[in-house]
């Protein structure tokens, strides 16, 4: 699986509307990989609009990170198919009828597994909330992908792109709470189920910290991640395509959600990113902001590497809680420089075209 940015090189496309903002940079790895969308239902202009069943509180955010030769084409696909598909199996499901939803969300956050579809916990016992979970389980895909509906955020993720929600503590500090798992094969679960099917996890000599996946017989691909979409010389090896699961209900006290590719994680934390988004002057600029920063994070931390491409989505649970609004300051070296490639689009929510 790849993604795809509609961008030509050395170019980074910045997008924005009221509720979020996203950036993507190509790295020093050849064509762009990262991509993403967000999509507000009922509120963008494009030629094949999504409305997840009339909701018009509904927003679909995804970011997409490739790998391989044609990655970038695979994702563009994905990227271009993946909301529409969603959105027709979510109407066929609320068409096939419509159960109680009088049972309140007492969870904050949660997470469910293709292992784990017996164990209702209080998200899953509302009637609309397992329709939106059986719909997302019956897709794969190689990217991270986020549904909001009024106060209810669900995520699908498969790879190791990553939700970071920014939220206040009881000292009214801002804090950063990872809401997804990176799927990485050298966890235990994923592991276990790699090697029951006969495939091999080990990592390189030269980058002992990556653990990749390998054929049985063979030194190759070498996949860092444990779910995949597409890669299928590892598909009868362990290596799926199930989604992970995961839900959060939004308090007063959450802000914002940052979802961003690896290129970003791989430099800066959790922490970092939060800092770097409430620090942004205006919510147009802050996922531009995150991106600027991860790439000299990258100079300085792996001077010898290439620079990998960054996506990022940066998306506001509360449209009165504006990002320039937060009181701290902002030191004077973290300053970004205005480009002329980069132009902030109000209005326009979808990276490059609507499928």
């Amino acid at each position: 699986m790849g993604s795809w940015v509609g961008f030509l090189a050395g170019c980074a496309p910045m997008v924005s509307s009221s509720v979020a903002c996203m950036f993507t940079q190509q790295g020093r790895k050849g064509t762009n990989q990262d991509a993403m969308i967000v999509w507000e239902a009922g509120g963008i202009v494009c030629e094949h609009p999504v409305d997840f069943g009339s909701n018009k509180d509904t927003v679909f955010c995804g970011v997409f990170d490739g790998h391989g030769p044609f990655g970038h084409l695979a994702a563009k696909r994905v990227r271009d198919s993946l909301p529409s598909k969603l959105c027709s199996q979510w109407k066929a499901a609320m068409e096939r009828g419509k159960e109680s939803n009088n049972t309140n969300i007492n969870g904050s956050v949660g997470s469910m597994n293709s292992d784990e579809t017996s164990s209702l916990n209080p998200w899953m016992k509302n009637g609309k909330n397992m329709r939106t979970w059986k719909i997302l389980r019956r897709l794969t895909w190689d990217v991270f992908c986020q549904i909001i509906q009024g106060e209810e955020l669900v995520f699908a993720n498969v790879g190791d792109s990553r939700a970071v929600l920014g939220t206040r503590d009881d000292d009214d500090t801002l804090m950063a709470v990872q809401l997804t798992v990176d799927l990485k094969p050298n966890l235990p679960k994923e592991s276990e189920r790699i090697k029951q099917f006969k495939g091999r996890v080990f990592a390189l000599q030269d980058e002992p910290d990556v653990p990749r996946v390998w054929l049985p017989h063979d030194d190759s691909p070498g996949l860092a991640m444990a779910r995949a979409f597409g890669d299928f010389c590892l598909k009868e090896y362990g290596v799926i395509a199930v989604p992970e699961i995961s839900y959060h209900r939004v308090t007063k006290r959450d802000e914002f959600i940052v979802m961003a590719t690896d290129g970003v994680w791989d430099v800066l934390s959790n922490q970092d990113v939060v800092d770097i988004v409430s620090l942004a002057p205006t919510r147009t600029t802050a996922a531009r902001s995150v991106v600027d920063i991860a790439v000299r994070a990258w100079r300085v931390k792996y001077p010898t590497s290439k620079i990998d491409d960054c996506a990022v989505v940066c998306l506001y649970l509360h449209n009165s809680s504006l990002v320039s609004e937060v009181k701290t300051k902002k030191d004077a070296s973290q300053e970004l420089p205005s480009t002329k490639d980069a132009t902030a689009m109000p209005g326009t929510v979808s990276e490059d075209k609507c499928p």
